[in-house]
């Protein structure tokens, strides 16, 4: 007999960095979830990656309490700024878009980078080939403030 779901939860974890602190803790915790065990099997999965890239997480957790995930690429917004080698800065440390996107530019990115990042993200993004992954990280760097070249 199949497991009864419960629901599902998204979460943003940073790669190799689950920890039973909050955020993670008291969302796992609050549904009934081993923390611990997710903890471990998160950055066990996560090692290959870069540490502390932010892994945008879907949690499906049954009613025994057992639970499944699916771990998806980092935003291309991330990709984007590392690419661009925006420096962080802010309350948070972290780097940041334009102000103004449309009429300011921050930064450049090259058609080259773009392709890199669309060929990085393909598995998650909701296009037919690569040309057309290559538009929505476009699109999501013009909406930053990222001039492509």
């Amino acid at each position: 007999m199949a497991k009864k779901l419960m629901g599902t939860l998204k979460l943003q974890v940073p790669a190799g960095q689950a920890n039973p602190s909050p955020p993670v803790g008291p969302a796992l915790g609050q549904r009934g979830i081993n923390i611990m065990e997710f903890c471990k099997a998160f950055n066990a999965k996560t090692a290959d990656m870069e540490p502390g890239a932010p892994c945008p997480t879907v949690i499906t957790y049954y009613q025994d309490k057992s639970f499944t995930m699916d771990i998806k690429t980092p935003p291309a917004s991330y990709y984007l700024k590392k690419a661009a080698g925006l420096k962080p800065v802010g309350k948070r440390n972290r780097p940041r878009g334009a102000e103004n996107p449309g009429r300011e530019t921050i930064a450049t990115v090259t058609r080259a980078q773009v392709r890199e990042i669309a060929e990085a993200k393909m598995k998650d993004l909701n296009a037919n080939d690569v040309e057309g992954a290559m538009q929505i990280i476009l699109g999501s760097a013009r909406s930053m403030g990222i001039e492509v070249k």
